[in-house]
């Protein structure tokens, strides 16, 4: 698959060189995606201006079944596979775990405890009618914070729009990202 805008390459303006350096790990190149939209400065520091991989409200695997799930539903394999090959043994995700965000029956898989099932529902439903029924918003307010809540559904949405992205400019996928499991 051919990208559709070639990435930037360096030398970059210093402050775009420091802002890309900043992003990964020490002799870890910049994303295609983070190089992509340094082609467009302005979009690019909006973009990392949104991102919620800080300390938030939720835990790091909670963020991780958000942002794997949204971008599996996607089809965003790009997104989905650096945050898997980054992110998935962090948190404690084992091949049915990972199987399971991009399953379409991913919800009620048995690795999911009570509380992870509403998180993958959340996805799903948001994904499926961009918007969340009275029933599952009341099941989820027994569990979740208001604060987590919002940090979800942003988490859904931003990570639907980095799919977009990749999946619309053909980003070419990182030689160490996942790949979605045969059966997807």
């Amino acid at each position: 698959m051919n990208t559709r805008i070639d990435p930037a390459v360096g030398p970059y303006e210093k402050d775009m060189e420091e802002t890309l350096a900043r992003l990964m790990p020490e002799g870890v190149e910049p994303l295609v995606l983070f190089r992509t939209l340094a082609r467009n400065p302005r979009v690019f520091r909006r973009f990392m201006a949104g991102g919620l991989l800080d300390k938030g409200t939720l835990t790091m695997r909670q963020r991780e079944i958000v942002i794997d799930r949204a971008c599996g539903l996607c089809g965003g394999e790009y997104e989905w596979g650096v945050h898997v090959a980054f992110f998935a043994e962090k948190v404690g995700f084992g091949a049915e775990e990972i199987a399971a965000t991009v399953a379409a029956d991913g919800a009620s898989a048995s690795c999911w405890s009570a509380e992870e099932r509403l998180i993958m529902e959340l996805v799903d439903e948001l994904h499926r009618t961009q918007t969340l029924s009275d029933g599952l918003w009341a099941r989820l307010k027994v569990v979740f914070t208001d604060e987590q809540l919002i940090e979800m559904i942003v988490l859904a949405g931003l990570y639907h729009m980095v799919s977009f992205v990749v999946n619309g400019l053909k980003l070419p996928l990182e030689t160490y990202g996942a790949r979605f499991p045969e059966s997807v």
